[in-house]
């Protein structure tokens, strides 16, 4: 009796089915080529996401940045921040400083006004170029007291010195070389101050608010004419002046009037 074989799904003992062994080879490199793509897209949709992430990183470290420099004050602009207060204070200083002075150089020359310089009238002197006049006048101090050296209109009369007080006023004023005065007689009271005889010559009649001492006792008269408030002072420099310069003489009155 004969079998047939064609038509029948059962495999004979110890035939190989090759068929099926291939179709799962087939399955499976399917499967690894669907895994590939599945990984391959993971990875395309990953990308962006992950550039996207890295963007905000940077944009996130880029406003911390900003944060942290204005917190500590750190910017590239600090070294002018910090000059401008300083550039600010010396120009609000410097008018102020320039105003400041002009106010008290305007309050100095109010105290102290600028003395115009002094006119002297010419008088009768005829010894005032002489030897005894020449040594006197540089012995002279430059201030009496409060009194200071004035200054003389030129030309000014030979053998005369002036002081004025700062703000001015009436002066006082020395002249030497003079004639004898005609009011110095034998009858008339001198006054020694520091070895000088001084006869002093006023006119009681005018109010006059000065008076004129005349040196009588040296080889040439020397008259001092200053304001009655003036003080002693002026009187005793002058007197140690003519002292040491111009040697004492004998008295030389005029005659007792009649």
């Amino acid at each position: 009796m004969s079998t047939d074989t064609h038509g029948s799904d059962a495999t004979e003992p110890g035939t190989v089915d090759i068929a099926k062994p291939a179709a799962d080879a087939s399955d499976s490199a399917a499967a690894d080529t669907r895994a590939a793509a599945e990984e391959s897209k993971s990875s395309t949709t990953t990308e962006p996401a992950n550039s996207a992430g890295s963007g905000a990183q940077a944009a996130d470290a880029a406003t911390a940045g900003a944060e942290k420099s204005t917190d500590t004050g750190e910017s590239d602009d600090e070294p002018a921040e910090r000059r401008s207060p300083a550039l600010i204070a010396t120009a609000v200083a410097l008018p102020i400083a320039l105003v400041a002075g002009v106010l008290v150089m305007g309050v100095l020359a109010n105290r102290h006004p600028a003395r115009e310089p002094l006119v002297l009238g010419a008088v009768q002197a005829p010894a005032a170029a002489g030897p005894l006049c020449s040594a006197l006048l540089p012995a002279l101090p430059e201030k009496l007291g409060d009194y200071s050296n004035s200054e003389l209109v030129q030309p000014a009369p030979v053998g005369a010195k002036a002081w004025q007080l700062s703000d001015g006023g009436d002066a006082i004023v020395l002249r030497c070389g003079l004639d004898r005065p005609l009011e110095f007689n034998r009858a008339s009271p001198l006054q020694v101050v520091n070895g000088v005889n001084w006869f002093d010559v006023r006119d009681q009649t005018s109010g006059a608010a000065s008076g004129t001492y005349w040196a009588v006792d040296r080889g040439t008269y020397i008259a001092l004419t200053m304001p009655d408030n003036a003080g002693p002072t002026p009187l005793q420099e002058i007197s140690d002046a003519v002292s040491k310069v111009m040697p004492q003489q004998a008295l030389d009155p005029g005659p007792l009037p009649n």
